[in-house]
Formats: C-alpha cells, structure tokens, sequence
C-alpha cells in the first residue's frame, strides 16, 4: 500500500512501564547463527521496545518508535535486520552498504558498531563506524574494501557521499537513531540531504527511534518512510524507578569538599560525573587526580582517538571515575555504572534524565546524586516541573565535606583565534591569519557551516 492511498501513520500507541517484558529471542523467527550471537551476547528475553518492534520488522514493515535511552532500541533494529541478511543466500559479504544507520554522535555510532558486531558475530559481514576527527583516508580505504553495514553520523558520511566513496544506491535498510537528537543538534537539512539520495522508500526497509515523536520528526516518517507503524513505550515517569535519586543543597565553594565526601562515603564502583562546562571537567579531573582517585574527563575539546581510548576504558573497567560534559550523557550503553553525581544542575531538563539515564540500565539499579549550589539553582525548578516531581533533598553532615588540600588549579594556557596562524600584519591577519574584525566590517560569506557536525 502506497502513501497516497493511505497518509495516515498506522498506529499502536500505548503507555506501558519500562521494565522487560521477558518474550524469549528464540520464540522469534530468526536464524540459528544470529540466535547464537544473541545468546553469546548476553541477550535471552526482550524488553518492550524490542518485543513490539522486531516482530514488525521481520515482516518487512517500516517502523516508527519511540522509546527513552537504555531500553533496548539497538537490538529492535538489528535483530530483524540481520535477519534478513542471513536469508539473503545470494549476498556477497562487502558487495556495498546495504544497511546504514545515521545517529547525531560519534560515541553512539561506535556503540552501534560494537553492539552489531556482538550480535552478529556468527555472521559473515563487514561493518565500519563512519565519522570525523579520526583518519579520513583509513575510514575511505575501508569503504572502498566493502562493508556491509555503516554507522554513519552526517557530516562525514556526507562527505563521502559527495566523494562517491560511499554509494548510497544499494541500500536496503535504513535506521535513523536518537533522531530527535538529530534535529535539537541542527542536523534535519544534512539528514534530508542524505535521505533524498537514498533508493525510494518503496525501495527499502527504514525505522526511525527516538524518545519522542513529535511532529517534526514525524514529518520525517511521512516523508521518507513507507507507511511506518508507530510503537510507543513510554514510561509513566521519565527516570527508570531503579534509580535512586538525592540531591544535596550547598554552596559553590564547597561543592567540591562535598564530592570527595561523597566518594569516600558512597559504596561505588564505576562513577560519571556531569559537568556544565569544559572548564570544570578539567578542574576537577585535575582535583581527583590529585587526590589520588582513578578518574579522567571527557569533553568536546578532546581529540576524537583520545575520547574513544577514554570511553573504552571505562567500559572495560580499567577506568573508574569519568568526568564529562553532555557529550557523554545520552545514547551510551556502559555496564555497570554505579553512580551518576551531577556536579552541576543542568540547564536543560532533558540533560537531568539523559544524565542519570547512564545508571540502572537494562533493569539493573543505580545512585543519581545531585549538588545544587547557589550558581545553578535557578535550574531546579525547570527540571522538577519537567519530572514532574521532586528531587529528595539529603542534608549533609560537617564531616562529609572533606579538605582539599591539593595545589590549585590552573586552567591550561590556550591562545586565542586571532593569536593562532602567525603572518604579517596586524592581529596575525597580513599572512595567513584572519585578525579581528574591524568596525563596520561586515561577515566574511563561508559558505555552508561545518564545524556543528560530528565529523
């Protein structure tokens, strides 16, 4: 059935809990190899994203859903998918990218590659995360080689296509991920650009999952999905009910003495730590460090293989405590993290959920810990109202704020924009560099804006 015969989206809506459901993998229709990857996996019983989505999607259908992080998107998209490549007795391993899966991160691009490769180990195929700040040539040479799959995020997976290094006409099977994502970090035209390049809709399999389907993102579906079925799990409060949250009220001053406190007091294991600003993620890996504590910090200004070496560090375990801005807040799945202390309160209600959504995953429990101080309560209302509910307040005790008797902190010396490039002339702008503009100077034209893009 056509969109002109039929415009409207088919719809299954319904509130249910989070919790999994337990529908076993193996009562599925799905072949041995990619049951086995499963099972080695770790995957035996769905939760309810991926018991309402993977039966759709093994019947071929296109799928719409929307579900919050660390409820198990990324198997309900890659189970039907892969099995549908394991029946395909005619496929080449690395004929060209027929699955292709755009999200709004690197990190999440990584994690999807990783989880396909869990799932789809007993599976002849080749797979590549595709995205910038790494080795432009390597990743071209490798999509060059063949690949089956690609976890793309836009900028440079438009790059490639205008290259013609990645070839868009044999894709079968599309998924854009956290697309809600995509479109609060400005990426709808290079996701339109991309879609429209991409074979018809009649052409191929697509699903769609984000936390909310609001009706930008629907037009999305409407647009280039064919007759998407809507699945809806949407918990009755936002933060999983695993999560214990408190929040302590003090000044910004003794947040600090505070946080050290709480990590000698707190029975932790892996610990994230959220941050408004680079500059404190800096301070305070510096801080813990000093105190002898096994913590590193990630934000935007880190190079993309330092990031990566980072992240794979802590998931493995060998790295305890990570400190990071909302670079690392959403779309990560990370085992066992015990504790989530938002250092600041942030600013958008959403960062609050997306933040201590990186604990209690996959029906396990978890600590959210947050510390007010007079700097960000302004913050605090706007995310009650968004929970809808309010934070526990825990009063510390004098002993639980410790000394920091460590040196000072130093903020690295980074020089300005128009102290970088050298050459002639005033303001470095004679040679090379651009200078500072001058008064009544009107905007340089650039043309299109890269630097939003994860590349």
């Amino acid at each position: 059935m056509s969109k002109e015969e039929n415009p409207e989206l088919q719809a299954q809506p319904e509130r249910t809990p989070e919790a999994p459901v337990g529908v076993p993998f193996a009562d599925f229709d799905i072949p041995q190899e990619l049951l086995s990857g499963l099972h080695d996996s770790g995957y035996e019983r769905c939760t309810l994203i991926q018991e309402k989505a993977i039966p759709l999607g093994l019947s071929g259908q296109d799928v719409a859903g929307e579900a919050q992080t660390g409820t198990g998107k990324t198997a309900a998209f890659l189970v039907p998918i892969f099995a549908h490549l394991a029946r395909k007795k005619d496929r080449r391993p690395g004929e060209g990218p027929s699955v292709l899966i755009i999200s709004p991160t690197r990190e999440l691009a990584m994690q999807i590659l990783q989880d396909a490769k869990d799932i789809g180990r007993h599976m002849d195929l080749k797979m590549l995360a595709v995205f910038g700040g790494v080795d432009y040539r390597k990743q071209a040479e490798a999509l060059k080689d063949g690949v089956d799959l690609v976890a793309a995020t836009p900028g440079r997976l438009i790059d490639y296509m205008k290259q013609r290094i990645f070839d868009p006409r044999g894709v079968k099977y599309l998924v854009i991920d956290e697309a809600d994502r995509l479109f609060d970090m400005g990426f709808v035209d290079d996701l339109r650009w991309v879609l429209r390049r991409l074979p018809r809709y009649q052409e191929r399999q697509s699903m769609l999952f984000s936390a909310t389907l609001g009706w930008k993102v629907s037009e999305i579906t409407y647009e280039f999905m064919n007759l998407p079925t809507r699945v809806s799990v949407i918990p009755d409060t936002k933060t999983v009910a695993q999560v214990t949250q408190e929040m302590y009220h003090c000044s910004a001053t003794e947040k600090l003495n505070l946080l050290l406190g709480l990590l000698k007091k707190e029975d932790w294991s892996r610990v994230m730590i959220f941050t408004n600003t680079k500059r404190v993620v800096d301070m305070l890996t510096f801080k813990l460090q000093a105190h002898g504590l096994p913590a590193e910090g990630i934000s935007g200004d880190l190079t993309q293989p330092k990031r990566m070496k980072l992240m794979e560090q802590f998931k493995k375990g060998d790295l305890k405590i990570l400190v990071a801005t909302n670079v690392a807040a959403r779309g990560l799945h990370i085992d066992d993290v015990s504790h989530v202390i938002n250092f600041d309160v942030p600013a958008d209600p959403e960062d609050y959920v997306h933040r201590i959504g990186r604990t209690a995953r996959a029906g396990a429990v978890g600590k959210a810990i947050t510390l007010c101080c007079d700097e960000y309560a302004t913050h605090l209302p706007y995310v009650e109202e968004y929970l809808d509910a309010k934070i526990p307040v825990v009063f510390a005790d004098e002993d639980m704020f410790l000394p920091d008797n460590t040196p000072a902190y130093r903020r690295p010396y980074r020089p300005r924009r128009d102290e970088r490039g050298g050459g002639g002339g005033r303001g470095g702008g004679g040679g090379g560099g651009r200078g500072r503009p001058r008064p009544g100077d009107k905007p340089a034209s650039r043309g299109r804006s890269r630097s939003r893009r994860p590349r």
